[in-house]
């Protein structure tokens, strides 16, 4: 089975509407990729916060709060074992 084809996705370039699309309406499968961009520490890992914060107040958006709080966690494990 083929992961889920995002319409701004281009090659592996992550733009910010790629992940909008992956977080808005990809599935767990759909996230692993984006996951090991932030982890590779591509130019993915500000982006996904930038993402994020516009649905910070909406209490529907939990796909939105877990990335941003996904990312802001791994920045603080990275400063710290820079540390």
């Amino acid at each position: 089975m083929f992961a889920m084809l995002h319409r701004h996705l281009n090659h592996q370039c992550f733009t910010f509407a790629a992940i909008d699309g992956v977080i808005s309406r990809g599935r767990w499968k759909d996230w692993a990729e984006p996951r090991r961009a932030v982890l590779s520490g591509r130019a993915v890992q500000g982006k996904v916060e930038c993402v994020g914060r516009p649905y910070i107040s909406g209490p529907y958006a939990q796909r939105h709060h877990f990335w941003m709080h996904y990312e802001q966690e791994r920045r603080a494990v990275a400063a710290h074992r820079m540390s």
